[in-house]
C-alpha cells in the first residue's frame, strides 16, 4: 500500500458498482438514464489490505464506514455515468492516500533574537499604557 496507487486491477476485483438516477436537472434524459455511480470497498473482506492497513482505514474513516465495513463513495455530478465511475474511483484513491499519508514531523524552532526583543519592547508600551490608566492622586 505504501507509495503506489491504490486502485488497480486487482483492488477492482473488490469493488462494488451500482448505478441508480440521479438527482437535479437533466430533464428527460436524466429521468430515464442511471448516471449516478456508487462504488462500495469492503475493509473488512479485503484481502489485498493487511490487518494494520485495514486498522488504518479503520481509524481514518470510522465515521465514514457503515455497520459491514464497507467504505461507500458515490458520483453524480455528470451526465456520463464513464464519467461519474472515473470521478468516484478517483474520490477513493483520495481517500486511501490520504488515510496512509504520514504526518510530517514538527521540526521544533526557536523565536529569533530580533522576534524576543520585539516582543518585549511590546510588553512593555502595552504595560505602560495601562499603567497610565490608573487613578491620579492629587495632593493638594
Amino acid at each position: 500500500m505504501r507509495h503506489r496507487k491504490i486502485i488497480s486491477s486487482v483492488v477492482l476485483s473488490e469493488l462494488q458498482f451500482t448505478t441508480s438516477r440521479s438527482s437535479g436537472p437533466g430533464g428527460q434524459h436524466a429521468n430515464k438514464v442511471e448516471t449516478r455511480v456508487q462504488v462500495r470497498f469492503n475493509v473488512e473482506q479485503s484481502e489485498i489490505l493487511s490487518e494494520p492497513e485495514k486498522e488504518t482505514i479503520r481509524t481514518a474513516f470510522a465515521k465514514k464506514l457503515t455497520k459491514e465495513g464497507e467504505l461507500i463513495v458515490a458520483c453524480e455530478d455528470k451526465r456520463s455515468q464513464l464519467k461519474n465511475k472515473e470521478i468516484a474511483l478517483k474520490k477513493l484513491d483520495t481517500l486511501f492516500e490520504k488515510a496512509f499519508e504520514k504526518p510530517k514531523k514538527r521540526k521544533l524552532t526557536r523565536p529569533s533574537k530580533g522576534a524576543n526583543l520585539e516582543r518585549l519592547k511590546s510588553k512593555k508600551i502595552r504595560s505602560e499604557k495601562k499603567g497610565l490608566r490608573g487613578k491620579v492622586y492629587r495632593d493638594d
